[in-house]
């Protein structure tokens, strides 16, 4: 007799960082869930830096915040450290990057996955999907449990036949040494789901006590900086600083060396690793006329004397690994409490999947993180919530939700996937989004929070915080339009060294000028109050880069154009006349959902949309 429940209506495969946002979407938008993962013990895990945020990474947390999702507030319940990247550039490229306790960080969301209703949780390893005629029905574990469901969502991280390296060693376990996903692989290419083999890494950890930080730049957080979520007021806190230092000349004597050892170099290694995070080793041989390069010391948690050495990840053997941290300034007698690896794992290639997430051919079979050739706790996690969003609605028989270039990087995150896939490991840059200075983080929960609220997951509580914003923002905005005397400001300009002018100005005016901040008027003038700051910084932005962003909203509106013309999904473009054949056959394997997208695929010419705009007009 069965004597578990057998019956969901979701089911999410791997508990990461995109699988708790995925089941914690379905479960508060009141579906029963199911959640599997291979250990309970690396729930939400951060396997690599003990980070969360960083350059467009920032960005993508507010905007899952933004959304209701969890990421941002479990970052901010843990942090030992916060700081703003970027400051001495344009307010489009600021990104929040937060070091956080990662004993705490999985902790606390294991606890929060545990108390959420509609989410049951089991540790299991998934080794079928089960479709039939086109459709999801459920999985089938290992130890040969059924569960049924309409939809799954499937993100399995980096855990499908991972394996770990360093030197001529490997073992076949996933990141940690937490055991891998063996199975799953084939089924998902036995269901058609093409799959490529990828790698990463992550540098060694050494014990706190063995390091000579008299030696190194002290890094410590920046004061009155913003948390990551909007339901948090107040600054974040800093508890611990991080260290900077700098390899040596003996580092690449070293690496130089025994490069013919290193399995990047010897052939050991075939999957294909991230461009934007490159091994010590690859980051010396490819810039050999760099002296030196930087060193991040960075605590772990509040509850262990391990130290992450950012800027090392590594897979040469154990005896160079340790001569070569040795070598770096404030590390010569360090002790290496677990050492360098690097991983490979299976993944898909992303192009299989819609711009919901699902893939193409399989309803209700969603896939997130990862598995879809993407690197990063963020980019999983933003993944996560989308898949798990639009697996609700599938269950629900509505349209899903579709996140465009010009309202958020998750929107561009998931087009360059699903439209351009990936050859490498995807990491998010503020550069990939065109829109950058429309999509700044400090806006994130104008761009998305209503949308969050549409869809049900905002609470009522955001919601009123939200409202309270923005009433709070169109009061000041009014303010700023009230215009002031030479007299009246002439002492507060002169105290910031801008020259005054003849003429009566009005404090929208103002900060237009170099050095008006909103500091500047929150401290000058009495119609302010240390309340407004937050609000009134990001009207300061508005008014100092109005000319930009007007440019840069007449750039959306023209592209909603051909956004708004329509693709049919069934559409065989072999059929159409004056297409080239690369054209042809890029469009039938995406399948665009209108005609911006498929001036995005790569093969496809802008004379290929002239083809397609006749064909659209001439069909009607």
């Amino acid at each position: 007799m069965m004597t578990y429940r057998q019956n969901y209506d979701a089911i999410v495969v791997g508990a990461g960082h995109a699988g708790v946002e995925a089941a914690l979407a379905l479960a508060r938008l009141g579906h029963d869930t199911l959640l599997l993962t291979l250990s309970m013990d690396s729930i939400s895990f951060m396997a690599c830096n003990p980070n969360i945020g960083g350059t467009a990474k920032g960005h993508l947390v507010r905007e899952i915040d933004a959304l209701g999702g969890q990421m941002g507030i479990n970052a901010d319940d843990n942090l030992l450290q916060l700081r703003m990247l970027n400051l001495g550039k344009g307010p489009a490229v600021h990104s929040l990057r937060g070091q956080a306790d990662k004993t705490m960080y999985h902790l606390s969301m294991k606890k929060t996955l545990e108390t959420t209703d509609h989410l049951d949780m089991i540790q299991a390893e998934v080794k079928e999907i089960v479709v039939k005629s086109g459709k999801v029905h459920g999985v089938v574990t290992t130890t040969g449990q059924s569960f049924n469901c309409t939809a799954v969502v499937v993100a399995s991280g980096v855990y499908l036949n991972a394996r770990i390296i360093i030197g001529d060693w490997s073992q076949q376990v996933g990141p940690n040494g937490f055991a891998r996903a063996t199975y799953l692989t084939d089924n998902l290419i036995d269901l058609g789901l093409p799959t490529r083999r990828f790698k990463t890494g992550t540098p060694a950890r050494v014990d706190k006590k063995s390091i000579d930080f008299s030696v190194m730049e002290i890094q410590n957080g920046d004061e009155k900086i913003y948390p990551f979520s909007f339901m948090h007021d107040g600054y974040g806190v800093n508890k611990q600083p991080c260290y900077l230092t700098y390899t040596t000349q003996k580092t690449k004597d070293i690496i130089f060396a025994n490069i013919h050892r290193s399995p990047l170099y010897n052939g050991s290694i075939k999957g294909i690793g991230p461009r934007y995070c490159p091994s010590i080793e690859d980051k010396v041989m490819r810039f050999r006329d760099k002296d030196r390069h930087q060193i991040f010391v960075e605590p772990e948690s509040a509850f262990t004397n391990e130290m992450y050495i950012q800027g090392m990840s590594s897979s040469l053997p154990f005896d160079v690994q340790l001569e070569m941290y040795h070598s770096v300034i404030g590390l010569e007698n360090c002790k290496i409490i677990r050492y360098a690896y690097a991983i490979e794992y299976d993944c898909i290639d992303s192009l299989c999947l819609n711009a919901a997430l699902m893939v193409k051919h399989i309803d209700g079979l969603f896939c997130a993180g990862q598995l879809n050739g993407s690197s990063g706790y963020e980019e999983a996690a933003a993944q996560g919530l989308v898949a798990g969003i639009n697996a609700s609605r599938f269950i629900s028989q509505q349209d899903p939700i579709i996140l465009t270039r010009d309202n958020s990087y998750i929107g561009v995150l998931i087009d360059d996937l699903v439209t351009k896939g990936t050859n490498e490991p995807y990491r998010m840059m503020t550069a990939r989004a065109e829109h950058r200075l429309y999509l700044r983080q400090e806006n994130a929960d104008q761009r998305l929070t209503p949308l969050g609220r549409e869809i049900g997951l905002v609470s009522d509580e955001r919601w009123a915080r939200f409202t309270y914003k923005m009433k709070e923002k169109n009061r000041l905005n009014s303010l700023l339009d009230k215009s002031l005397t030479p007299t009246q400001f002439s002492e507060v300009f002169e105290h910031v060294g801008e020259s005054i002018p003849c003429k009566a100005m009005t404090y929208r005016d103002m900060l237009k000028r170099t050095n008006i901040t909103a500091r500047t008027l929150l401290d000058g003038f009495d119609d302010f109050t240390e309340d407004d700051l937050r609000v009134l910084e990001e009207l300061a932005t508005e008014c100092k880069y109005e000319g930009y962003m007007s440019k840069q909203a007449h750039a959306i509106e023209e592209n909603k154009k051909l956004e708004n013309k329509l693709l049919p999904t069934d559409l065989d473009y072999s059929t159409i006349q004056g297409l080239r054949l690369e054209a042809r056959q890029k469009l039938n394997q995406i399948k665009p959902l209108n005609l911006a997208q498929a001036s995005r695929i790569s093969g496809v010419s802008p004379a290929d949309i002239t083809v397609l705009l006749a064909y659209l007009h001439k069909n009607n």
